[in-house]
């Protein structure tokens, strides 16, 4: 007698695809937090060309992890994924703002994107939501 996972292996694989696709989105919103809140050379360089003051550096780095600890919570996951949504289109805004190439806006598209597809991928009620059937 075969088990159900060895007949469809498609929910194991939905299931670590959505894991990998979150958990890379986290880990890398989790270190660009810290680094916000540490405040290396990089950081401070980067609020510098961005015209930001440095004071809200720590604030915007706490933001991120709050939001990506609402993220990594599976009660709360959508929420933090609009939080973060809303964070990624504020990174662009500024971005585009000072002129920046195309990898600076078109890198908080792409984790927006990774950020949606592991939460869908991972909650069947999202999935039921957007689905087209």
């Amino acid at each position: 007698m075969q088990s159900a996972a060895l007949i469809n292996p498609a929910p194991r694989v939905i299931s670590w695809t959505a894991r990998s696709l979150s958990t890379l989105v986290i880990l890398f919103i989790v270190f660009d937090g810290v680094i916000h809140v540490l405040r290396p050379a990089v950081v401070v360089e980067a609020f510098a060309q961005l015209g930001y003051p440095l004071g809200v550096a720590v604030p915007i780095g706490i933001l991120e992890l709050a939001f990506t600890a609402l993220y990594a919570i599976r009660r709360t996951a959508a929420l933090g994924a609009l939080f973060l949504t809303a964070y990624f289109g504020g990174a662009i805004a500024s971005q585009l703002r000072i002129g920046a190439g195309a990898f600076p806006v078109v890198f908080p598209v792409i984790l927006g994107a990774l950020l949606w597809g592991g939460l869908a991928l991972r909650d069947s009620r999202l999935r039921a939501l957007v689905s087209s059937r």
